[in-house]
């Protein structure tokens, strides 16, 4: 972890790029992920039996999708498409938001900072849980996973500089709050900032060794370090 302390972060911070599934969702709460990898595996497994074994092999519906290029276009849009579909579903599904995540946002937004929501997960997802918990207007873009492009999402920086430049600031300029290591490598790659989310025990030290200018274990933290800055 770096040597910086919360409040310094958000100092030097002029957007707060917000990860979706961990700080603001749990996404499949409602909905277990290896239900939905299993599902996707069946459906490659339409295009590529080989291809789709291997994917039975994961219970994480993100790395069946970045298997599914190797089964072809088609392959790929299917499992996109589905993967899309099971996600909208599963929001609706998955309860509050994030103790905390709420109060992070309206923070951020009071602090006359730019928000930014910048996820893995589908833009039609992400919206379709902000509008269902009336949460959109405390967030100025939404930079889901570009369709049909899985290398692109994070750890690739790709959907961090695509934030900040629609948000007008500089990458350097923004922070962006994450519960995995990629979200850390990728932010690590923009030169920006990152505030690592700890939601699970063991997760400080993987964030930390990652790159993490701060580790924290309750939004409720960002929440009370935005509202005095």
């Amino acid at each position: 972890m770096g040597s910086s302390t919360l409040a310094e972060v958000l100092e030097a911070t002029r957007a707060v790029l917000f990860d979706f599934d961990g700080p603001i969702c749990d996404v499949f709460a409602g909905s277990p992920a290896p239900d939905v990898a299993r599902h996707l595996a069946d459906t490659l497994a339409e295009f590529d039996a080989a291809l789709g074994s291997k994917a039975h092999g994961t219970d994480d519906p993100m790395e069946v999708l970045r298997l599914a290029p190797q089964g072809g276009e088609l392959a790929l849009r299917s499992i996109e498409e589905e993967l899309t579909k099971a996600e909208v579903a599963a929001v609706r599904l998955a309860g509050p938001p994030i103790p905390g995540a709420v109060a992070a946002l309206e923070a951020a937004r009071a602090s006359g900072r730019k928000v930014a929501i910048v996820s893995n997960n589908s833009t039609s997802c992400v919206r379709a849980f902000l509008l269902h918990h009336e949460l959109h207007h405390l967030v100025d873009t939404v930079v889901g996973r570009a369709p049909y492009w899985p290398d692109a999402m994070k750890p690739d920086p790709r959907s961090l500089l695509v934030a900040s430049n629609e948000l007008g600031t500089h990458p350097h300029d923004c922070t962006l709050i994450g519960d995995s290591v990629t979200d850390m490598e990728a932010t690590k790659a923009t030169g920006g900032r990152s505030i690592g989310f700890a939601n699970k025990p063991g997760k400080e030290r993987a964030l930390s060794d990652a790159g993490a200018d701060v580790v924290v274990i309750a939004m409720t933290a960002v929440a009370e370090a935005l509202s005095s800055s």
